[in-house]
């Protein structure tokens, strides 16, 4: 009877046969085996369709009876490697192939599973070829991180600094894809609560950037320019409603509101430097304006109602309430409201 082979080449010699030969046959196959256990080839890849990694019966230096495989070349289209139905093993091989198109690693034949590098994955993978059938055996990438129990949304960041997803999320190497409007999800730290992210149905793509750094003050605010740039400006909007002043001067800080108390004292309050559109709201809190009196000066060099420098506008009207708005250095703060 003569010998038979493994499918990687190692030689099953039988009883009888081979004299005078035994040891050297047996001295390559020892050789295959080191070679399966440690040693390293480079595959230059057909650049347009289907390359096959090869056996060698009885010999040493076969493709396939070797751990690691880099696969090399310029490829112009999406191409194929393939192994034969038998090979069962595993292996680390590297997609160093130059050009944007697939690399798919299968069995020669059949409908069995396959892991295919995309057009910019030029990374290695550790795969396994389980020789499970006979006619439709697959290909299975072995994982080098645990997934979550009976989870398929797990996202994992690979040491070629690319995004790599399950179901319902896709990665061009740089972007993460999260398809069919589905959510980006902040999850809290019982697992039960999180804050979603969602795009809205729309026809135009746009990108969102977000500021450098945090906000320098409290209750600043986002706005956009039309590009989709974010940054952080002070709140302008409505009027920020300050504690009750009690004293017999005070100075104004645009955009505040204060309610004066003058049950024990007359109030004089001084105006900031306007800017255009700045607003100054002024309340008699404890209805004491008709007794002691609420004077108004403007800032330095500035004017109320178009008067000089010197101008003072004064209330003595119990329970009034008002609001100067700044229109510019010719007529300075008028009155808004009152």
């Amino acid at each position: 009877m003569p010998s038979t082979y493994t499918p990687l080449g190692v030689e099953l010699m039988v009883t009888g046969e081979n004299a005078g030969t035994w040891g050297t046959k047996t001295n390559t196959n020892l050789n295959i085996i080191e070679q399966i256990s440690g040693g390293y080839v480079l595959k230059t890849v057909n650049g347009t369709g289907a390359t096959t990694l090869a056996v060698s019966d009885g010999s040493t230096g076969a493709e396939l009876a070797t751990r690691v495989i880099i696969l090399t070349g310029t490829i112009t289209g999406n191409i194929t490697v393939t192994i034969p139905l038998d090979v069962e093993n595993w292996y680390f091989i590297k997609n160093g192939t130059t050009g944007g198109y697939t690399v798919e690693f299968t069995y020669v034949s059949g409908s069995g599973s396959s892991f295919t590098w995309s057009t910019t994955q030029k990374d290695w993978r550790v795969l396994y070829a389980t020789a499970n059938d006979g006619t439709n055996p697959d290909i299975a990438e072995i994982g080098l991180t645990t997934a979550p129990a009976g989870s398929d949304t797990q996202l994992q960041y690979n040491n070629s600094g690319a995004f790599g997803g399950a179901a319902g999320l896709t990665t061009d190497g740089t972007n993460l894809n999260i398809l069919a409007q589905g959510d980006l999800r902040l999850q809290d730290t019982s697992g039960n609560q999180y804050v979603a992210h969602q795009a809205a149905s729309t026809t135009t793509t746009y990108t969102v950037t977000w500021p450098g750094a945090v906000a320098t003050s409290n209750d600043q605010i986002l706005t956009s320019t039309t590009g989709g740039v974010l940054s952080w400006v002070d709140n302008s909007g409505g009027t920020a409603w300050q504690a009750v002043e009690t004293g017999t001067t005070m100075t104004a800080v645009a955009g505040n509101g204060y309610f004066i108390d003058t049950t024990s004292n007359v109030c004089n309050v001084t105006l900031p430097a306007g800017v255009l559109g700045d607003e100054v709201s002024l309340v008699d809190y404890a209805g004491t304006f008709d007794s002691n009196t609420l004077t108004v000066t403007p800032g330095s060099g500035e004017r109320i109602q178009g008067g000089s420098a010197d101008a003072v506008l004064t209330n003595s009207t119990e329970r009034s309430a008002f609001t100067l708005a700044y229109s510019g250095a010719t007529q300075g703060w008028l009155l808004k409201s009152n």
